[in-house]
C-alpha cells in the first residue's frame, strides 16, 4: 500500500487516554504551574457601569504592607506599553469600516461597564492584594448607562455616535423586498437570543515571567500566536522573545480564544519587577468580564408561494458589541450570513441587514455572539410560525424546500459540496412515534406537551492553513507538535492514534506537544470545530511526506526499485527486506539522515465543510408551576467521516446541554443601572444532568470533498441544532393555553406568567 492509501483510525470508538491523568487529579492546569515565590495580582474594577474617573489615588495601596506594584493606565503609559487592544472592524453598507474605539487594558478616562479594570496591585499573597485594593482612592461621577438594543444617546465613543457601532448590508435587499411582497403568504417573526456566558469549569488564569531579555505567558487559551503577536504589540518586544504556553485547559467555549486586559498587565508587571505575577480569576470575576454571548435580536420575514416554496428569506439584526470590540466582535457577517442565507433550505433570493451598537456591558465574543446558534434558531423559529399558520406539517414545510441538488452554491457563493438534507430529516420524523398517546397523556394530568424540529447546517474552516511537525524519537516512539489546543474534547487521543494508525508506532507512544509558541512555530488555535479537520489534514500530510522520504531512502540503501509501506512495515516485492518505521528511523540516524526523522507539512483548504443535521425534541410544561421537562431528544447528524465516534457523540451531548442551557436555565441579566444580578452559580441557572433525557444519537456521514479526510466537523452542532428544536417545542406546547409570544430563557416564572397572561386575554 502507498502512501496516498494510507488509513487513519477512522469510525472506531477510542478511550480517551488524557481522562486518567484528569480523573487522577494529574491535570497541570495554570494553577497547578505557578512558579514557587510568585507574586499575585488583584484587579480593582468599576463598580459602576458608566461613568467618568475623576480622581485615582494609589498611594496608600503602594505602600500597603506585602505589595510590589500598583499599576495604573498612566503608569504603563510611562513605561511604554501601548494601551489599546486589537477590536475586529468590518466593511459598512456604504463601504467604510465599523467604529473602532479604543479598549484600554486599564481604563484611562472613563469606565464603560461592571467589572472593566481600572488598576493593578501586586502583592506577596492575594489577601495582601485585595487588601490593598480596598485602600485605593477613587472618585467616579456615574453617567447614564446605555442598555438598550438600539441606536440612541448618551453615546459611549465619539467614534460611534448614538452608540452604532456598524451598519452592515449582505444580499440583494430590493430584490428581496419586491418578493416578499410578491409572495402568497408571508411570515413574520421576532427573536430574542438572551445574554449568556461560558461558564467553563476552570476560570481565566495566567502567570507572567520575565528573565531579563524574554516573556513567558502561561495562560489557558485556545492557542498561543494571538496572543504573543498582541503581546509583542502592546509590550514592544520581538515576537521571538515572547513566549506564550498553554497547559492543559478546561473549557474554552471561543470565550478563551482572543486576549483580555489582564494578560498585558500581568507581563507588565512581571517585566517590571523581574519575578513571576499571577492571577486567577474568581467566579464573580468571570461573570463580569469574560467576553459574554449571543445578546441580539433577529426580526425575520419569509415568502412562500402557492405551494408553500420559499420565494425569500429577510433578517434585520440588531447585536449588543458590549463596551468595546473584542478581537472578533464586528466579524459577524460570515459567520452570521453563512448560516442565516446557507440554510437547509432553498431561497432564491435574500437579504441580511446587521446593526451593531454599543451598551455598557461587557465585550461580545463572535464565537458565541454572533452567527452559529442565532441563524439556525431564527430560520427554525421562522419555519414552525409558517407550518403553523400554514396548517402545515413542520416536517413537510422543510422537506418541501430542503436543498436536494448538491454542489448546492448559496447565495453568498459558498459551495455545500455535498449533503442529504431531506432523508436526514426524513429519518428523524419517526422518532416522534407515540407522540399522540404522550400528548392525550400530559393533558389527561392538566399538563401541556409540545413537538419541536430544526435543522441546521454549519459552515466549518476557521483558519485555512494550518501545521504539523512529526518527530521520530529514539526510543521508538514519536512526537507531533500540532497547532490546535486541547480545551477537553480529547485531542491527545485522537491525534496520537492517527499516528499510529498511520505508522504502526503504539499510541501510547506517541507524544503529542501543544500549546506552546517556542516549540511551534505556527498554528490556528482551536475554535469554529476546526481541530480535528485541519489538523488531523495537516498529519495526514506530514506522515505521508515521512514515509515518503524514507521509501526514497530505503531504496538507494538496499539498492532496489518499487519500496513501500505496507502493513507498517517498509518493504519491496520480491525480497525479504522488511523494516518497522522506528528501524528505518535508527538506520537514517545511523547515516546521518536527521532529515528523514524530523518532518513538517503545512496545508492550506480551499473550501469549508458544512455539517448538518436535525434535532427533534418533546417537552411537558406543568401550567400550574411554569416547571419545564425535557422529555425526549433525538439528533440525526452528517460530520461526514467521523474520528472516533464516541468522542463525537459526547461532544454532541456536551452541545445540546449548553443548548438547553441557554433555552430554559441561562440568563445573565443586568438591571437598569447596569449591575450584573446573575453574578454566580446561585443565580445563574447552569444545566444539570438531571434536566436532561438521555439521548438518542445517530450519525449518516456524507464525507466532504473538502479536505483529504473527508470530516465535516461537530463541535458546535449540539448547540446550534438545540435551542432551534427546544424553543419549538416550547412554542407548540403553550399554542394548546393560547401563548402568542415567547422567548428564551424558558424558565418557571416566566412561562407561568405567559401562560396566565393568556389567561385573563382569553377571559
Amino acid at each position: 500500500m502507498d502512501a496516498s492509501q494510507m488509513k487513519f483510525g477512522l469510525a472506531q470508538p477510542l478511550k480517551r487516554r488524557e481522562d486518567v491523568r484528569f480523573l487522577t487529579g494529574k491535570g497541570r492546569y495554570v494553577a497547578d504551574l505557578v512558579p514557587q515565590g510568585a507574586l499575585w495580582a488583584v484587579f480593582l474594577r468599576s463598580d459602576h457601569a458608566h461613568g467618568e474617573i475623576v480622581s485615582l489615588d494609589v498611594e496608600e495601596a503602594r505602600a500597603a504592607p506585602g505589595v510590589h506594584l500598583v499599576l495604573t493606565a498612566a503608569d504603563l503609559q510611562a513605561a511604554g506599553v501601548k494601551l489599546g487592544m486589537k477590536g475586529e472592524r468590518i466593511e459598512t453598507r456604504d463601504g467604510g469600516k465599523g467604529a473602532g474605539p479604543e479598549r484600554p487594558v486599564l481604563a484611562r478616562t472613563h469606565v464603560r461597564f461592571v467589572g472593566e479594570a481600572i488598576a493593578m496591585v501586586v502583592a506577596d499573597t492575594v489577601e495582601a492584594a485585595r487588601d490593598a485594593v480596598e485602600m485605593i482612592g477613587i472618585d467616579i461621577n456615574a453617567l447614564d448607562p446605555v442598555l438598550h438594543l438600539e441606536p440612541q444617546d448618551p453615546t459611549l465613543h465619539t467614534e460611534a455616535p448614538q452608540n452604532r457601532a456598524f451598519d452592515y448590508l449582505f444580499g440583494e435587499a430590493a430584490a428581496t423586498e419586491a418578493a416578499l411582497r410578491a409572495s402568497v403568504y408571508r411570515i413574520a417573526v421576532e427573536v430574542i437570543h438572551n445574554r449568556v456566558t461560558a461558564a467553563p469549569i476552570e476560570p481565566r488564569a495566567a502567570f507572567a515571567e520575565w528573565d531579563g531579555d524574554r516573556l513567558h505567558l502561561c495562560v489557558n487559551g485556545q492557542g498561543v500566536w494571538v496572543q504573543r503577536n498582541e503581546l509583542s504589540r502592546m509590550l514592544g518586544i520581538p515576537r521571538e522573545r515572547v513566549r506564550v504556553t498553554n497547559p492543559d485547559v478546561g473549557g474554552g467555549f471561543g470565550m478563551k480564544a482572543m486576549t483580555y486586559p489582564e494578560y498585558v498587565v500581568l507581563a507588565e508587571a512581571a517585566r517590571q519587577l523581574g519575578r513571576p505575577v499571577a492571577w486567577v480569576s474568581t467566579r464573580s470575576e468571570a461573570m463580569l468580564t469574560d467576553n459574554a454571548g449571543r445578546d441580539l435580536v433577529a426580526r425575520a420575514d419569509l415568502g412562500l408561494d402557492a405551494d408553500h416554496r420559499i420565494t425569500a428569506y429577510r433578517v434585520d439584526l440588531v447585536t449588543n458589541l458590549g463596551a468595546y470590540n473584542s478581537q472578533y466582535g464586528q466579524a459577524i457577517q460570515t459567520e452570521l450570513f453563512t448560516k442565516v442565507l446557507t440554510g437547509v433550505y432553498k431561497v432564491p433570493v435574500g437579504a441580511l441587514a446587521a446593526t451593531g451598537v454599543y451598551t455598557n456591558s461587557t465585550p461580545i465574543d463572535a464565537y458565541r455572539g454572533a452567527g452559529r446558534p442565532e441563524a439556525i434558531l431564527t430560520i427554525e423559529r421562522t419555519m414552525d410560525e409558517a407550518a403553523r399558520k400554514l396548517g402545515v406539517d413542520p416536517v413537510a414545510l422543510r422537506l418541501k424546500n430542503a436543498i436536494r441538488d448538491f454542489p448546492h452554491e448559496t447565495l453568498e457563493g459558498e459551495i455545500i459540496d455535498g449533503g442529504d438534507f431531506a432523508g436526514l430529516l426524513e429519518t428523524v420524523a419517526p422518532r416522534s412515534a407515540g407522540y399522540a398517546e404522550r400528548l392525550a397523556a400530559s393533558r389527561a394530568m392538566g399538563r401541556l406537551r409540545g413537538l419541536g424540529v430544526a435543522a441546521y447546517v454549519e459552515a466549518i474552516l476557521g483558519d485555512e492553513d494550518e501545521i504539523a511537525r512529526l518527530v521520530l524519537d529514539e526510543d521508538g516512539g514519536a512526537t507531533l507538535y500540532v497547532g490546535t489546543q486541547s480545551n477537553g474534547q480529547g485531542h491527545e487521543s485522537v491525534f496520537s492514534r492517527m499516528v499510529a494508525e498511520a505508522t504502526g508506532i503504539p499510541a501510547e507512544m506517541v507524544r503529542i506537544v501543544e500549546g506552546d509558541s517556542d516549540r511551534i512555530a505556527k498554528g490556528g488555535g482551536t475554535g469554529g470545530s476546526r481541530s480535528v479537520t485541519v489538523q488531523g489534514t495537516a498529519t495526514r500530510a506530514t506522515v505521508r511526506s515521512i514515509v515518503a522520504g524514507f521509501e526514497a531512502f530505503l531504496a538507494k540503501e538496499w539498492g532496489v526499485d518499487g519500496v513501500q509501506f505496507a502493513d507498517h512495515r517498509f518493504g519491496a516485492a520480491g525480497t525479504n527486506l522488511r523494516l518497522t518505521l522506528p528501524e528505518a528511523a535508527a538506520l537514517a540516524r545511523a547515516k546521518d539522515r536527521i532529515d528523514l526523522v524530523d518532518r513538517s507539512e503545512k496545508i492550506v483548504l480551499d473550501g469549508r465543510s458544512f455539517p448538518n443535521g436535525v434535532h427533534l425534541a418533546e417537552v411537558e410544561i406543568d401550567p400550574e408551576t411554569g416547571g419545564l421537562t425535557l422529555d425526549r431528544y433525538s439528533v440525526v447528524d452528517d460530520f461526514g467521516v467521523l474520528v472516533a465516534p464516541n468522542l463525537v457523540e459526547g461532544q454532541v451531548h456536551g452541545g445540546v446541554a449548553q443548548g438547553f442551557g441557554q433555552a430554559v436555565t441561562e440568563w445573565l441579566v443586568q438591571d437598569e443601572n447596569g449591575q450584573v444580578l446573575t453574578g454566580s452559580f446561585m443565580d445563574y441557572g447552569m444545566p444539570r444532568a438531571s434536566d436532561l433525557p438521555m439521548f438518542q444519537f445517530a450519525e449518516r456521514g456524507i464525507p466532504t470533498r473538502t479536505n483529504p479526510l473527508g470530516i465535516k466537523g461537530c463541535g458546535e452542532a449540539g448547540t446550534v441544532g438545540a435551542l432551534g428544536a427546544i424553543s419549538n417545542a416550547v412554542r407548540d406546547a403553550l399554542a394548546a393555553a393560547g401563548v402568542k409570544r415567547i422567548g428564551m430563557p424558558f424558565t418557571p416564572n416566566r412561562i407561568w406568567t405567559w401562560i396566565e397572561e393568556a389567561r385573563h386575554a382569553t377571559s
